[in-house]
């Protein structure tokens, strides 16, 4: 477990859930001196009830339910709590590029982009403020310092399912020195079992799966939305619907509605097409506004091209290297061979053609368990 045996002052990330919950408590049972902190990222009844998005907005990650629990926890187990607001600096950061990134045809990941351009450099920032050594996460994952390498290494946690490491690949070495994942070597039934020892009453409260200012993920909602509430019209990116061929099989209403690899919303006469099987995107074309369409056969590829690159367990990438490659949260990292392609960018052939490699998520590179590092697929 990455925690330390000498008492430490810390402050515990607090989300409102289980996991962050029992890091609290464990680090207070282990004598700690800790403060609760809590990141106030987004107001969650902005746009409730906007046309397209929904009234009520209970049960999001990071919603007015989760302050109130991680408040609670924290006076269980009588420790000071903080809310900081941070509402201005995310939405700079995080939710208008999501926002140009979609409406440029790119799919992009906010959990990741709001764990490496703001969540830990507000904590650790906050941290060192009110005069605490470090911070601690509910995230599953492991971390380390190398004495040989001289380098903090990032690895998956034990409890695989819950591997969090995707999200985490931009986190600087300053940030994992300063970062401890109490979790990292447990199974999330102790989790919730520890929880419950501990008294806390949200023990059994689910884990949240939806992103924090998308209620349903309705992206296309939201965009409409979001827009509309800054005074700004949707940019017209209607276009056509395009074969590998060139042949035109017909329109849409913006490349914001498309992603790689979806299949529905293609139309019904387009989706199935006579002995053609399903029709999926495969690749969005931001400058003519067009969207090509294929086969299933036709959405796999042997390579990607990564930039904006983060490495933990090396420097920099030197020659070749072989690595297994995530392009997706849930994908089943994939053998890969990795190469420089210019400045701060990575071109990686994979062993086996890859499904629906996706412009705008990120590409993290894996040494068996170690984060190598990772970059954002362009």
């Amino acid at each position: 477990m990455s925690t330390t045996a000498q008492p430490e002052t810390i402050a515990v990330a607090m989300s409102g859930g289980v996991d962050s919950s029992a890091v609290a408590a464990l680090l207070r049972s282990q004598g700690h001196t800790l403060v609760g902190l809590t990141l106030q990222l987004w107001n969650q009844r902005r746009l409730a009830g906007h046309e397209g998005m929904p009234e009520a907005v209970q049960g999001r990650c990071c919603s007015i339910d989760d302050v109130y629990d991680a408040r609670r926890v924290a006076e269980h187990v009588g420790i000071p709590y903080y809310l900081v607001n941070q509402e201005e600096r995310f939405e700079a950061e995080v939710v208008r590029p999501f926002v140009d990134e979609y409406l440029a045809g790119r799919t992009p990941v906010p959990c990741t982009l709001c764990n490496n351009h703001l969540k830990f450099d507000a904590l650790i920032t906050t941290a060192r403020q009110i005069g605490a050594d470090r911070v601690a996460t509910g995230h599953y994952a492991r971390n380390r310092y190398d004495a040989l390498r001289g380098r903090w290494i990032l690895s998956r946690p034990e409890d695989k399912s819950k591997d969090q490491t995707y999200f985490l690949f931009g986190l600087t070495q300053e940030q994992l020195s300063r970062t401890l994942f109490p979790l990292g070597e447990m199974q999330k039934p102790a989790v919730r079992h520890m929880a419950a020892e501990a008294g806390l009453a949200l023990a059994d409260k689910p884990d949240s799966q939806e992103i924090c200012f998308i209620p349903g993920g309705d992206y296309s909602a939201f965009l409409a939305a979001y827009l509309d509430e800054q005074g700004e019209a949707m940019p017209d990116s209607a276009g056509e619907l395009v074969a590998t061929t060139g042949e035109v099989l017909g329109r849409h209403q913006g490349i914001h509605g498309f992603t790689v690899g979806q299949r529905k919303g293609l139309g019904g006469a387009l989706a199935v097409a006579p002995n053609s099987g399903p029709r999926y995107v495969l690749a969005i074309h931001p400058d003519s506004h067009r969207v090509t369409v294929g086969g299933d056969d036709e959405l796999h590829s042997r390579e990607l091209v990564a930039n904006r690159l983060n490495w933990i367990s090396v420097p920099r990438l030197d020659g070749e290297m072989r690595v297994q490659v995530k392009i997706r949260h849930r994908h089943e990292a994939a053998w890969a061979t990795l190469r420089a392609d210019g400045e701060d960018r990575v071109r990686a052939q994979f062993d086996e053609p890859q499904r629906a490699i996706t412009p705008g998520q990120a590409a993290v590179f894996y040494d068996g368990d170690e984060v190598v590092g990772g970059g954002w697929i362009v």
